[in-house]
């Protein structure tokens, strides 16, 4: 029989691009709960919506008793916590939002999960999972050597990365304390298409061929992990489905990249695939800027748990994964309209 997965934040970056993988790829119902906040939207399940096994809610995810109401009429199988507030630079001007979204959500979240788990008998209540999708920022900064790996202690440094190790933390002890089947993943940077305009990638990729400056913070040698979307998705699926009860599954790309090796590089795939038309190079667009507040010097996933107990490995090279991307943003220009509002490329988290 056909599983059902109830999904937060499925028109947002992640989860749409989860949504997409599960209507094309299995054969489960994906009830698709998101808030359609600045950074959720429609235009990103590629029309997935289309298919009558997905049913959307436009709700949030604070509403406890709408939350409660949904979670019965469907019945789900799974529930995989995607919703979040999730831009480091806005949590920094707007603290509140993470809060109330990451903290007190996921916590509406888990007491109404739980009071469903409690309601299920046999073998709907022996597979039943509640997924915690959260990042890699709950542990702080690395120095130049080491890997986070799922014992790794938590450091966070910015009101985005406290509010995620918060609800981690809730997690964990609805697991501990309720016995609620739990699993909790915990990704490095994720990039692809469909990627709101303001994220590092996106936005130099609009800013390039728009003839803008690129701005880099700092000096540009902060260190990332870049994970493409469609492989982290696919490891949410196998986390979700095969993951043991209570356990952390760490996703990683097994790229490490300074900041301003990634922005040289989509310049370099520009200069190839849609030169400037005066000749120049794009990279003479680079322009460095005062650094964020609090800024974490580097980040570096272990991944080998989740390939040694679950077989996930990343399919896309940063190389590949990075040329794909370049060129769905180019193809896009319509959805990158649609879904910027009223953001359009300034600044933000610069206090």
């Amino acid at each position: 029989m056909s599983k059902t997965v109830f999904l937060t934040g499925g028109a947002g970056f992640i989860g749409s691009a989860l949504v997409r993988y599960l209507i094309n790829e299995t054969d489960v119902t994906v009830v698709n709960v998101d808030k359609l906040t600045y950074a959720g939207s429609l235009h990103s399940l590629g029309g997935a919506d289309a298919s009558p096994r997905h049913k959307f809610h436009q709700e949030d995810i604070v509403d406890a008793d709408t939350m409660q109401r949904l979670v019965a009429e469907y019945q789900p199988d799974y529930i995989m916590h995607l919703a979040a507030e999730s831009h480091v630079d806005r949590s920094i001007d707007g603290p509140g939002e993470f809060i109330q979204t990451n903290i007190v959500g996921t916590y509406t979240l888990l007491q109404v999960a739980l009071e469903y788990y409690q309601s299920l008998e046999g073998a709907k209540r022996d597979a039943f999972k509640f997924h915690h999708i959260s990042t890699d920022e709950v542990y702080g900064s690395l120095g130049e050597t080491g890997l986070f790996t799922e014992t790794t202690r938590y450091k966070p440094n910015s009101p985005y990365s406290a509010s995620k190790a918060s609800s981690d933390h809730l997690v964990r002890a609805w697991n501990k304390t309720y016995d609620l089947p739990v699993v909790i993943s915990n990704c490095s940077n994720n990039y692809g298409p469909y990627q709101f305009p303001e994220k590092l990638i996106p936005l130099v990729i609009n800013k390039a061929v728009a003839g803008e400056p690129l701005p880099i913070y700092g000096k540009g040698d902060n260190i990332r992990d870049w994970l493409f979307v469609d492989d982290h998705v696919k490891a949410l699926w196998k986390i979700v489905t095969e993951g043991e009860n209570g356990e952390v599954y760490n996703v990683g790309g097994h790229n490490e990249k300074t900041n301003i090796d990634v922005v040289k590089t989509i310049c370099q795939i520009l200069d190839e695939i849609r030169p400037r038309e005066d000749g120049k190079h794009y990279e003479e667009q680079i322009t460095f800027v005062k650094d964020r507040p609090g800024h974490d010097r580097r980040y570096a996933i272990d991944a080998q748990k989740i390939a040694r107990e679950l077989g996930w490995t990343p399919e896309e090279t940063f190389e590949s994964g990075i040329r794909k991307t370049v060129t769905w943003y180019l193809d896009n220009a319509d959805w990158i309209e649609k879904v910027s509002g009223e953001y359009r490329g300034g600044r933000l988290g610069a206090k």
